[in-house]
């Protein structure tokens, strides 16, 4: 099921360029397609009874949203983009450590170690715009721990025996009902033009509703530190359709940053075992 995670790392590697098509700001654009993508996987969703870790999860969901949108305002894409996407998987196999006591293979380390400097050479290799702004940085930290922490509580909750398209529709449908405001407050009448309308049903229903089923069902057989690393596949996606559909030019530091990664996610992606703290390697 690694292949789902892929799959979904490719869906949301698809957002960037489907924005490019309506004038619509980042942050209404975000907050519909959370709302959207939210309202259809709550839609998938079965009868549960109450957990109020899925609840915490669907505030960490919509509060990652806000955090990624106030880094990058502070840092720019490029270096908010790095240390949010790079973090994630450092911070999700922290919190498996810490949590469940399932230490990840030195494999997971080395291949996650490499793939986060590949996506940083792919991102940054041509310049990178932004400076190092320390509050910036810090919230680009606060968004890839917020990110680890619904991943986590997505995966435990499926490894309860929760049905992941549940586990995903009460997080992003809460979030969304959270969200809902949002893009309220920032005037959603751009979704009345033709292009807005259609850029927001894809954003919600193919590179959220649809990217999180597959991620969920990923998490059934894959270990989420695992799934956060192979997730870095996203940005190498981006970068591809950012040449190949809107004529942008990659410098060669970042070609080398994409091999890089690329060959990164491939070791990822091989099964390995979980070893158990205090166990034989």
């Amino acid at each position: 099921m690694r292949l789902a995670i892929i799959a979904a790392a490719v869906l949301w590697g698809t957002a960037g360029t489907a924005a490019t098509f309506t004038t619509a700001g980042s942050v209404p654009l975000a907050a519909a397609r959370l709302v959207i993508g939210g309202a259809i996987l709550a839609l998938l969703a079965r009868p549960f009874r109450f957990r109020a870790d899925l609840l915490f999860g669907a505030l960490c969901v919509a509060a990652y949203q806000l955090c990624f949108f106030l880094a990058i305002g502070r840092t720019g894409v490029a270096i908010g983009t790095v240390v949010t996407i790079g973090s994630g998987p450092v911070f999700t196999g922290l919190l498996s450590w810490a949590i469940d006591r399932t230490l990840p293979s030195a494999r997971w380390a080395y291949g996650t170690a490499a793939a986060v400097a590949g996506c940083a050479v792919l991102v940054l290799g041509g310049g990178g715009e932004g400076g190092a702004d320390p509050v910036g940085i810090g919230l680009a930290l606060i968004s890839g721990l917020i990110y680890a922490t619904y991943a986590v509580i997505a995966a435990r909750a499926i490894g309860r025996g929760i049905a992941s398209d549940t586990v995903m529709g009460v997080m992003f449908g809460g979030a969304a009902l959270i969200m809902l405001p949002v893009l309220l407050f920032t005037g959603p009448g751009w979704l009345a033009e033709p292009a807005g309308l259609l850029t927001a049903l894809y954003l919600g229903a193919a590179t959220t509703a649809l990217a999180y089923v597959l991620y969920g069902r990923g998490l059934r057989t894959t270990p989420v530190a695992t799934a956060a690393t192979l997730a870095l596949a996203e940005p190498a996606v981006a970068a591809l359709l950012g040449v190949a559909v809107l004529g942008e030019r990659l410098a060669g530091a970042s070609w080398a940053g994409l091999a890089l990664l690329a060959v990164s996610l491939l070791v990822v992606a091989l099964p390995d075992r979980r070893v158990p703290v205090g166990s034989a390697a």
